[in-house]
């Protein structure tokens, strides 16, 4: 399905399993197509279609790339978090090699007043801020052992990037502890929509963050 996109045009989605499919279907309707990079523009009006490599596929210069990058699916990490519950994993392709769900307590905002009103304000930013420090633990024990320069088994991957969805906030929050540094670097810049984790919702995401995101113009 397609979605407006800000600024114009609309965004649609593509797994890699139809991206062969879909630029066939563009060539075709546009009568071909001029590649620059991974940006297409077809020959009878002129519309674009600019493809974006998913996680761990930054270095992807051109469709060719892109169309033998998604053959090998790269391990990537996916962090979701809410105020209550954090979800971590590794997946390879489709499937989740380790994950980690957990949920966490916080207080909802209440309408009473006055001095009551503070206290239960400062008891659920206690609440939410304890919530965010088990949430960077949980990414720390289950998804750190797998950054680049820290995992130590020469005959397997590394993750090559990792995915973060559900709320901005509390996944920057957690990804401002140090010791999380070498996964931060390897962060995607699309943020994951994300309902609350659970671990089906975990699953969801290893297949969505996999999609290779089109921009269409008009």
């Amino acid at each position: 399905m397609a979605r407006p996109a800000a600024g114009g045009g609309r965004w649609v989605e593509i797994s890699p399993e139809r991206i062969r499919g879909w630029l066939d279907g563009f060539y075709g309707r546009h009568d071909g197509a001029i590649e620059q990079g991974l940006v297409l523009t077809g020959v009878s009006n002129g519309d674009t279609a600019t493809l974006y490599p998913p996680p761990g596929l930054a270095d992807v210069q051109d469709v060719d790339m892109l169309l033998a990058g998604v053959l090998r699916p790269p391990r990537i990490a996916v962090l979701l978090a809410r105020k209550g519950a954090v979800a971590a994993g590794v997946a390879d392709g489709t499937t989740l090699t380790v994950s980690k769900v957990e949920r966490f307590y916080v207080q909802g905002r209440t309408a009473a007043g006055g001095s009551s009103q503070q206290r239960y304000a400062r008891r659920r930013a206690n609440q939410a801020g304890a919530a965010t420090h088990r949430a960077t633990d949980i990414a720390a024990r289950v998804l750190l052992p797998y950054a680049p320069g820290v995992h130590a088994d020469p005959h397997d991957d590394a993750v090559s990037a990792l995915v973060c969805g559900g709320d901005r906030s509390m996944i920057d929050a957690v990804l401002t502890d140090r010791r999380l540094s070498a996964l931060a670097r390897l962060r995607h810049p699309h943020l994951l929509e994300s309902a609350e984790p659970r671990l089906a919702v975990l699953q969801d995401a290893a297949v969505t963050a996999r999609r290779i995101r089109v921009h269409l113009m008009p």
